[in-house]
């Protein structure tokens, strides 16, 4: 497994190997590697002939009070998973490689991001896609992997790739979680023994507004009434957002016809906790 540093050794490596015929799959992340992450591995392991992955925390993605300084880092152990799981590449730079003094482009996506995250973490999205359109030029791949986990980022970065055509197609990999359904973050290290069973409020959120829509609540208000006062039952939590909104668009629905995004950010602790699940009619999954 190569680990590179520099930029133009990782465009130069890239070039090379689209040259002589090789698919490149790219995972980007800011590390701290858990069984989600493996998994997008492994699903760009079967994309590719090559993998690349790039490990770099982001700082223009976190807001001034947000947690890049104690966002959990462990660089030895995520090359050794990396190397397990089957890593070709991975792609390391430092923050002054990636933004040189004198810095200034960006890259917004404009609709899609005045939504959900992008309401309470303003500026955090132009982050996530001037740093993934970065890397995309950097890493060269032919197709990219991202978590489900993170409905609007994967969403976000869809239609940044649609719009300014770039030759990349975008895989989405569906939520991997913890045994008792948590779904698995690297913030999940933040919370205590009593805030990690407050936690669980996220998913059983999820799995309430599927049991109503079933039961024939299809009005997103009284869905998200309901999400918000199980929360508020559990310690520990501060709501962000409850949202039951259009997958495709991510605009709030005024009523269910067939299936709507039901997404969540919870402060559970310290931690900032997001989940996201599709409901869908019983009469449209066929039942």
């Amino acid at each position: 497994m190569e680990v590179i540093e520099k930029i133009k050794e990782m465009q130069e490596r890239a070039e090379k190997l689209r040259l002589s015929g090789e698919t490149i799959a790219f995972v980007p992340t800011m590390g701290f590697f858990h069984e989600g992450h493996l998994e997008l591995m492994r699903v760009g392991r079967k994309a590719g002939s090559k993998l690349v992955i790039s490990i770099f925390v982001n700082p223009i993605q976190f807001g001034p009070s947000e947690d890049f300084e104690r966002y959990p880092r462990d660089m030895e152990g995520d090359l050794q998973k990396a190397k397990e799981v089957g890593v070709d590449i991975v792609f390391m730079p430092s923050v002054d490689e990636m933004y040189p003094e004198g810095f200034q482009t960006k890259v917004a996506v404009r609709d899609l991001t005045q939504h959900l995250c992008g309401l309470s973490r303003p500026g955090h999205f132009d982050g996530v896609t001037t740093v993934v359109s970065k890397l995309f030029n950097i890493v060269k791949p032919h197709v990219a992997i991202f978590g489900q986990k993170d409905y609007q980022q994967l969403t976000v970065i869809s239609r940044m790739v649609m719009d300014l055509n770039m030759d990349i197609k975008i895989i989405g990999v569906p939520t991997v979680r913890e045994p008792d359904g948590l779904a698995m973050s690297s913030r999940n290290t933040y919370l205590g023994k009593e805030e990690r069973e407050s936690a669980l409020c996220l998913v059983k959120s999820l799995e309430l507004a599927q049991n109503l829509l079933d039961t024939g609540e299809d009005n997103p208000m009284m869905i998200k009434e309901r999400i918000e006062e199980l929360i508020r039952e559990y310690p520990y939590t501060e709501i962000d957002y409850v949202s039951v909104c259009d997958p495709d668009t991510l605009d709030e629905l005024e009523s269910i016809s067939d299936r709507a995004l039901v997404a969540l950010a919870v402060r559970v602790g310290s931690a900032r906790l997001i989940d996201n699940r599709i409901i869908t009619k019983k009469e449209k999954r066929g039942e």
